[in-house]
């Protein structure tokens, strides 16, 4: 495949691996490739905030050499990998979206010793809100990402950098990262697949007294065109290590790859009617909902609907709402205390950090409770069906800056996440969660399903995710913004 080829920005990275090792595709030619169609797109599009163009191409030289004196090859060699804002390339300026913050980082994160581990070759850092605290992707630093099926409207946050990256063909993939929604929001809005894992399953490295939390909501992982992509990535990103985390799962993980021939024949889905306790969706969002639950009844798995409330909508987002806060407050709280660092904050951080200063230990313990109901809940689910099916956010992708309030004639519960009522809730409990698109509204923007499983088991939502993407493929339809 020729390097100039329009169709390398959208052909998968196991396929761009397989070229590369076969000897049809230099990692030199891939790399000015991508650099090139960053160059061109990341101006209108804001995906990416750094690019590391002279590492990428000295890095891509030595992946030619590899290839060319017969090393053995990780999976991701010569593959061009964005790491999101929020996690640190040692020596590389890291904003996490903050002005305050904004400086250099002082060594790499897990997750990016581990793409580098891998083969991957860092390409640059992507755009997400002040420290992840915003359900699109706006910051003070570097301006909005913008969704490439509409440069006006938002790709979604936290990770909306990474996902515009995917979604436009600059990467095949991208590292992003989920506290509440963060990679699967973007995907559904940007059209492209994510998956949380299992918490714990994907640890960060252990860094300071926050690392020692007892209750940990967030989690890297993948952002890709296609299911097996993110299979590769999730082996490449999971697994325990001696300097991680509290809360990271001891065991190693499966080969994720091996769960996607297994289909979803014989296997309980449930389709909540509920939901999630009575939250509002846009017609357009439910109905194409609805129809992936039935492609997945034609597929062979039993689905029923269900009412998977373990409290009414509202309450969920408030006791999400006020941990993010309280956490955020307990970790930043200098920040809104300092009149010239203050100054400094969007808008939105403000209103987190003043939220959490606000909130009373009573608070903090009613979360705590909240989150143990929340995890009986699941569990008994669980126990009985193998999948939840829900929308992944209520409505599509919205102009920039103007939040939905209603959905689907139905007020949000909150001004900024009222649209994603159905994401935060699996972090809470922990469970596996991944958005697969499914469809599109009148206005061409994507729609997104989401596939929840069982803890520690993102095999089953990574086979309903490959099953369903057999059934119905989406890599076809790309968005025509960016070109």
């Amino acid at each position: 495949m020729p390097a100039s080829s329009p169709d390398l920005a959208y052909t998968p990275a196991h396929v761009l691996r397989d070229l590369i090792a076969a000897k049809r595709l230099s990692p030199v030619e891939l790399m000015a490739f991508t650099l090139d169609r960053i160059e061109r797109l990341n101006g209108p599009l804001g995906a990416f905030v750094t690019v590391m163009a002279d590492h990428a191409m000295s890095e891509a030289r030595a992946a030619e050499d590899a290839v060319m004196q017969g090393r053995e090859l990780g999976p991701l060699h010569g593959i061009p990998v964005p790491i999101k804002d929020l996690e640190g390339v040692r020596g590389v300026r890291f904003s996490q979206g903050s002005l305050v913050d904004d400086g250099i980082a002082p060594a790499n994160a897990m997750c990016t010793d581990r793409v580098r581990a891998a083969g991957g070759i860092i390409v640059g850092k992507t755009n997400t809100p002040e420290h992840g605290h915003n359900a699109t992707t706006e910051n003070r630093v570097f301006g909005p990402a913008r969704n490439p099926w509409d440069p006006a409207r938002t790709p979604g946050g936290s990770s909306g950098g990474a996902a515009v990256a995917v979604a436009a063909g600059m990467t095949a993939i991208a590292q992003g990262s989920d506290g509440g929604g963060s990679i699967r929001i973007p995907g559904s809005l940007s059209g492209i697949y994510g998956i949380k894992a299992t918490q714990g399953r994907v640890p960060r490295r252990h860094v300071d007294e926050h690392s020692d939390s007892i209750f940990n909501n967030s989690s890297v992982g993948p952002m890709t065109w296609d299911v097996r992509d993110a299979a590769i990535f999730l082996n490449a990103l999971a697994g325990p290590a001696a300097d991680a985390e509290y809360g990271t799962l001891p065991d190693e993980p499966p080969d994720f790859t091996a769960a996607l021939p297994r289909g979803v024949a014989g296997l309980r889905a449930g389709l909540d009617t509920s939901r999630m306790g009575g939250a509002g969706c846009d017609t357009e969002v439910w109905e194409a909902v609805a129809a992936a639950a039935r492609v997945f009844e034609e597929l062979g798995a039993h689905v029923e609907e269900v009412e998977y409330a373990p409290d009414e909508h509202a309450a969920i987002a408030r006791t999400f709402l006020d941990l993010f806060c309280i956490r955020a407050y307990g970790r930043w709280s200098g920040q809104l205390h300092d009149p010239q660092q203050a100054a400094q904050l969007t808008d939105y951080f403000t209103e987190d950090l003043e939220r959490g200063r606000r909130s009373q230990g009573t608070d903090y313990l009613a979360c705590m409770n909240k989150i143990g109901r929340y995890r009986t809940h699941a569990a008994r689910y669980f126990a009985d069906y193998d999948l939840l099916l829900t929308p992944a956010t209520a409505t599509t992708a919205f102009a920039i800056g103007e939040y939905p309030q209603a959905a689907g004639g139905a007020p949000v519960a909150h001004r900024r996440f009222g649209f994603t009522p159905f994401t935060y809730l699996f972090n809470l409990s922990g469970n596996p969660a991944a958005t697969v698109p499914c469809g599109f509204d009148a206005a061409g923007m994507p729609i997104g399903l989401q596939i929840a499983g069982g803890m520690a088991d993102e095999m089953t939502v990574l086979a309903a995710s490959a099953a369903f993407e057999d059934a119905r493929p989406w890599s076809a339809k790309r968005p025509a913004a960016p070109d």
